[in-house]
């Protein structure tokens, strides 16, 4: 098996010039407050981009680690391609493509900041490209979380009474 820079063919990219998202990760901003926000490029399979495309992936369990200076993307399930000939691991780690800056930027920070780890947030298309984005988060609390669930219903409140003003 071959490992190929994710791109759709000819036909499929004059449909995806903006970006379309995959697959997300939605829990990831209840559990972690967000500090900053990068889009790697994935070294996939062509099965795997087949059933990424085919919306047969999940990031609920992802987490990305340093190993020999690269960045991997650990415990994402990408399902099996049921047409390939060869298929993939569901599981097994993916190489993250990041500028040397980039990378150093992220180790740095997570070696300074307590807390702190590197998850997907979401799977997308990019030119037809697929990409991850890719967060560096620090845990919340539980007090944090009350506290999101807080804002996020006094913001409906305000929507709410905003709606029924305009009527």
């Amino acid at each position: 098996m071959s490992v190929v820079v994710a791109k759709a063919s000819s036909s499929a990219k004059s449909a995806d010039r903006g970006s379309a998202t995959l697959a997300t990760h939605r829990r990831a901003r209840y559990d972690y407050e967000i500090l900053q926000s990068y889009d790697a490029g994935l070294a996939l399979l062509g099965s795997e981009v087949k059933s990424i495309r085919a919306g047969h992936s999940t990031l609920s369990e992802g987490y990305c680690r340093f190993r020999d200076n690269e960045l991997w993307l650990y415990g994402v399930n990408i399902a099996p391609y049921a047409p390939a000939r060869e298929n993939h691991e569901p599981a097994r780690p993916r190489k993250l493509l990041l500028h040397r800056r980039e990378l150093e930027r992220l180790r740095e920070a997570m070696e300074q900041e307590p807390r702190t780890t590197v998850i997907p947030l979401r799977l997308h298309l990019s030119h037809g490209v697929i990409k991850a984005e890719i967060g560096l988060a620090r845990g919340k609390r539980s007090y944090d979380k009350r506290e999101s669930i807080k804002e996020r219903e006094a913001q409906r409140t305000i929507q709410r009474a905003l709606r029924h003003d305009v009527r």
